[in-house]
């Protein structure tokens, strides 16, 4: 799936959290995960709908 991004590793990961600690601050890093977090849960939804319209106009 990540082919092009390669494998992550611990130290890989506290580095992005660091960066992203860097930019948004401990501040506003609980309303950039509430974000993401609904952001992602929207696409998960739209995606399952659009899987079961497709479904449905295969057995039509």
């Amino acid at each position: 799936m990540f082919g092009l991004i390669g494998n992550f590793g611990p130290w890989e990961l506290i580095l992005i959290l660091a960066i992203v600690l860097i930019i948004v601050g401990p501040g506003k890093l609980p309303k950039v995960g509430e974000a993401m977090g609904k952001a992602l849960q929207s696409f998960r939804k739209a995606k399952e709908e659009e899987f079961d319209e497709l479904e449905e106009k295969d057995k039509e």
